[in-house]
């Protein structure tokens, strides 16, 4: 890995950090993460299968009161630089090694997202005097200055890990015996069909269900041949689905007409504009 790489990905693994927090441009979330590092490495493809896999595991993580999720931006950033500096772009080897090992890593994370937290409940002590003074540099200053912890967690241990050679990561990776491979496979498959189900659990609900199935209608839809491409089963589950979306529509009585317990809610939607 080039030294121009390396500055990318750490600089990539500091936005990530960043984003932890921030929420802004979501950097921190795994198809973006993976699919970053891949890119400033050369193996962007490569990446996106990785992000894609830990994103669907990711999407089951979430903090609940005081009980704190796993790093989801450690655990993208490590894996991807593991799988660049392992040299082995199987997908076998991508799900059977690479995605646990992230999610070891995720889980690990939580100390250093525990210890930055600590730290920063002196930074917010200060960020008040800074205040009480009238200081608004002071209080901005002190802000960032949490905000920089957050990005130099992610970013020093990518840092350290880019730091072992690349023929140590690989040995290591060759020793790890076929059949624990082949297991944690198919364990990572099961959390991501888990983490899947948990999100799919929240959004339950009676105006979003045929949105679901309208997805496994559109998904395997080819570009070049439109609706024609659609089997006839696919054609009967598309007919289903506009007609539960039309009957909410007018079980709310439409968007414009007033009334509310019938009418014709696509053609009072089309009247508002």
């Amino acid at each position: 890995m080039s030294a121009i790489s390396v500055i990318l990905v750490v600089l990539v693994a500091f936005l990530a950090g960043l984003e932890g927090i921030l929420d802004q441009w979501q950097f921190h979330q795994p198809i973006l993460a993976c699919t970053l590092v891949g890119l400033v490495t050369g193996h962007m493809t490569e990446g996106i299968i990785l992000g894609s896999a830990l994103q669907m595991i990711a999407l089951g993580w979430a903090n609940i009161g005081a009980a704190v999720a796993p790093d989801a931006a450690l655990a993208s950033v490590a894996s991807a630089i593991l799988m660049v500096k392992g040299g082995n772009y199987d997908l076998t080897h991508i799900m059977g090694v690479i995605v646990p090992a992230g999610i070891l890593l995720a889980t690990a994370g939580l100390v250093l997202t525990t210890l930055v937290r600590f730290v920063n409940v002196g930074t917010i002590h200060l960020a008040d005097a800074a205040a009480e003074r009238g200081s608004y540099a002071g209080v901005q200053a002190w802000h960032l200055f949490a905000l920089l912890l957050q990005g130099l967690r992610i970013a020093i241990p990518a840092a350290l890990i880019l730091s072992i050679p690349a023929e140590t990561v690989q040995e290591a990776l060759k020793k790890i015996p076929e059949v624990v491979s082949g297991g944690l496979a198919v364990g990572g498959g099961m959390v991501v069909v888990v983490g899947y189900a948990m999100v799919i659990n929240l959004m339950a609900t009676a105006e979003l269900w045929p949105f679901f199935f309208l997805g496994f209608v559109l998904a395997p839809l080819d570009p070049t041949k439109g609706v024609t491409s659609i089997s006839l089963i696919g054609m009967g589950i598309l007919g289903v689905v506009i007609a539960m979306i039309y009957l909410n529509l007018q079980r709310g009585g439409g968007s414009g007409s007033g009334n509310a317990g019938g009418g014709d809610p696509i053609g009072d939607i089309l009247n508002d504009y």
